[in-house]
């Protein structure tokens, strides 16, 4: 297991979400965002496709060379993770294989509609908690949420909000 999810720990990854906290989320944020990924993506010629949204809303898109329209299903589905639970995609599969448990059958959502496979980053807002989502899709799932990290890790840091 620890292959596929890259030796995270639950704690460790709670502890990580609560340092990637934004102080606001507004559409030209959420813009900024995708095209921080963006910028990224097509500098390293990564393979990817990038959605940041804002709840439901699709602010952001981008399908990179090499991306599929495959990676939009991938997307969809592990949007409604963090959107069912407040957590990151990673988190969610880490602590299901923490506790031993099928997250499908538990939380009685479909592994068509949902996906915990990483990539898939909560935008928290101080005071307001889940305001969006960034979603990585293309890389294996490890790659994808440490990607997610360094794109608002770098976000965070333009602000001046990164320590």
């Amino acid at each position: 297991m620890v292959a596929t999810t890259g030796g995270f720990s639950s704690e460790g990854l709670a502890l990580e979400a609560k340092a990637l906290v934004l102080s606001s989320l507004t559409q030209a944020e959420a813009l900024e965002i995708g095209g921080i990924a963006q910028a990224i993506g097509l500098d390293r010629k990564l393979p990817i496709a990038i959605d940041v949204r804002m709840k439901e809303w699709i602010v952001f898109h981008a399908s990179l060379p090499g991306s599929t329209p495959d990676n939009d299903s991938w997307i969809a589905r592990k949007a409604r993770v963090v959107n069912a639970t407040g957590n990151s995609t990673m988190y969610e599969r880490v602590l299901a294989e923490e506790q031993g448990i099928d997250w499908y059958s538990v939380k009685g959502l479909s592994e068509e509609t949902h996906a915990i496979h990483g990539g898939a980053l909560p935008l928290n807002v101080v005071g307001l908690g889940l305001t969006g989502i960034l979603i990585i899709s293309g890389l294996p799932q490890v790659e994808d949420h440490l990607l997610g990290v360094e794109i608002i890790t770098e976000y965070l840091a333009r602000k001046g909000e990164q320590l």
